[in-house]
């Protein structure tokens, strides 16, 4: 991981905990504690990724334990969704499966204090599976070609000769593909399509974006995570892409995917080291940790689909009172004892310490003075 852009940061993380510990309570906020030993008080809404709606519901349930006079909501609406109620200033923190863009970065934010930074905090790291339903087949083996060739629609029926040359082993009936894909706005479909497009871009031509491509073939739109898991449990001979969290829960048969000489099924821990193998993108502000994922490396038992879900949130709020909950549900959300909560739930990977140790000096950039 690139950490130029910390150098000054991380060198003054532990002068900035002595001297936190040493504010009185209305200049900074501390941590909450598992003992619930805290002055924090009051309600924040969050809005956005589908993806990671059951990691911020062991997030909430941490949090609101050691803080029982804070409220914290989340409407799962989208990634997409949850970054406009962001910008509006209809919520106070927003979680999606990419961060805003450079350009986006310079439109107006009404929850913040004009020329506040804002901060995007990559804490939820999972992989994204590619989930199927056909009749007597439980797993497959497929390349980056063959997989942008099944949902561009240019491979429509599963006996295909493309996929029975990587499965010579499975017994694949003569039936049509239906894919599904998400019809909202979402971060899922653009990191999968992210990935198409980086491994396959001869096959996969569509820029990556959150708004699913008319790609042809047979196509079924699906509204969030949840309608893609249904309509691809429901159907015979479907595939579709969801975060893996809800591939787990349901038992559908996955894909594993090919990376170099292997074929890697996908895991927390291979999504992981995707993530500490990444740069942070550049031109961005020190509390903006946006990171550029290489989904094309050949590294061993890495598992290249994965999507990384960001809280976003202002530096700077206009509601003063707004910014001690949040930047206490934020702490909670990176420590340890959050990601292990969420992963114990939702069955993430943990982000490693020193994405730890980056994400909590964004974090103290948040303003409560």
């Amino acid at each position: 991981m690139k950490l130029s852009r910390f150098a000054q940061i991380g060198a003054l993380t532990a002068v900035t905990a002595l001297t936190l510990s040493a504010c009185a309570v209305n200049e900074r906020t501390p941590a909450a504690d598992s003992t619930g030993d805290t002055t924090l008080s009051g309600t924040i809404a969050g809005a956005g990724a589908s993806s990671q709606e059951v990691a911020v519901q062991a997030w909430t349930a941490g949090f609101q334990t050691a803080n029982p006079d804070v409220e914290v909501t989340y409407d799962a609406a989208g990634s997409g969704a949850g970054r406009e109620s962001f910008q509006a200033g209809a919520v106070a923190f927003a979680g999606s499966d990419r961060a805003f863009t450079t350009d986006e970065l310079t439109g107006t934010f009404a929850g913040c204090t004009d020329g506040s930074d804002i901060l995007q905090l990559p804490t939820y790291i999972s992989p994204i599976a590619v989930v199927f339903h056909v009749e007597g087949v439980d797993t497959l083996d497929l390349d980056a070609t063959t997989l942008a060739g099944l949902f561009a629609g240019k491979i429509t029926k599963w006996n295909d000769p493309a996929i029975a040359a990587l499965n010579p082993d499975a017994t694949l009936p003569d039936l049509p593909v239906t894919v599904v894909h998400r019809a909202d706005d979402s971060g899922t479909t653009e990191n999968f399509a992210d990935y198409l497009h980086q491994a396959a871009p001869d096959v996969w031509t569509w820029e990556p974006d959150g708004v699913w491509p008319s790609t042809g073939g047979a196509n079924e739109a699906a509204q969030g995570t949840s309608g893609v898991i249904s309509s691809v449990t429901a159907g015979n001979g479907t595939i579709g892409y969801a975060d893996a969290s809800r591939a787990s829960e349901e038992g559908l048969s996955t894909v594993a995917i090919k990376v170099g000489d292997e074929f890697v099924e996908y895991s927390p821990e291979a999504a992981a080291a995707v993530v500490d193998a990444s740069p942070f993108e550049e031109g961005r502000t020190d509390g903006d940790l946006a990171i550029a994922l290489d989904r094309t490396t050949d590294a061993a038992g890495v598992y290249p689909i994965v999507l990384i879900s960001y809280m976003i949130a202002c530096a700077d709020y206009a509601d003063a009172a707004v910014a001690p909950v949040v930047k206490g549900f934020l702490q909670y959300v990176a420590s340890p004892e959050g990601q292990d909560a969420a992963a114990g739930s939702a069955g993430n990977a943990p982000i490693s310490d020193s994405l730890r140790e980056q994400v909590n000096a964004a974090i103290d950039l948040i303003v409560t003075e």
